[in-house]
């Protein structure tokens, strides 16, 4: 747990200075390159990278992208809607999660949409805790999310994280109907609401890794790694203050 904790602190350190970073006229190939070189430069490495091929040390998306941007020479524009998505392994221990910024001043439907998915990440981590199931997780994201009238991408899910970048059990963003295991101590799990402000409805592009929405609307994922303790849970991807 220990490290667990060391290689969420380096990921939260990592993703508060990408934070700074997005703006109005960077490429998303500057805003990687800045995530690989803090995570390098910590004695990490980046956990995306190479992962079932995927080129890059991070996930960039724009507007109606929806995860799995390959960054390259997109130019961040006034108003867009600009998420990362992160791994870091450090001392054989991976963290995983995900923010989305506003690059200069957001539409107020965009506002929402960024808005409703952090509040549906903070309901999440406030009820995860030890004998609960991860069915109780899905349902509070889902009401946070269909209260405000968005869309919720059912086919990608929040997951277990640690020795592997995906492990058991899965953590929908949705009730499937099924109750789930139950929440124990010691386990550690990635959350990460991915929303949608039309349609849920989603297409892979030509690259065979960037997942948009069908009608173009703009999505939103955002995501912490937590750890199930006797107290209820700890955000290990907490960014420094």
């Amino acid at each position: 747990m220990e490290l667990m904790r060391q290689s969420g602190q380096l990921l939260g350190l990592t993703l508060a200075e990408v934070e700074k970073a997005i703006q109005p006229g960077r490429s998303t190939a500057e805003i990687n390159a800045l995530a690989e070189k803090i995570i390098l430069e910590h004695g990490g490495i980046p956990a995306f990278k190479g992962y079932l091929g995927f080129p890059a040390a991070t996930c960039i998306t724009i507007n109606e992208e929806v995860v799995h941007g390959i960054p390259g020479e997109r130019i961040i524009a006034e108003g867009d809607l600009v998420t990362v998505d992160c791994g870091v392994s450090l001392n054989g221990m991976i963290t995983d999660s995900a923010i989305t910024v506003g690059a200069g001043k957001l539409s107020a439907e965009n506002q929402k949409l960024l808005c409703t998915a952090e509040k549906a990440l903070l309901k999440a981590v406030e009820i995860a805790r030890p004998g609960i199931r991860t069915s109780e997780i899905s349902k509070i994201i889902e009401k946070t999310v269909r209260k405000e009238g968005f869309g919720i991408v059912e086919d990608l899910t929040g997951h277990g994280v640690g020795f592997e970048l995906h492990e058991d059990p899965y953590i929908f963003n949705f009730f499937n109907g099924k109750p789930g295991p139950l929440l124990q101590i010691g386990m550690t799990l990635a959350i990460e609401p991915i929303i949608t402000a039309g349609s849920p409805k989603t297409k892979t592009l030509a690259d065979k890794w960037t997942i948009v929405t069908k009608d173009g609307r703009a999505a939103v994922q955002v995501e912490h790694t937590i750890a199930i303790t006797k107290k209820g849970c700890e955000i290990l991807t907490k960014r420094p203050k």
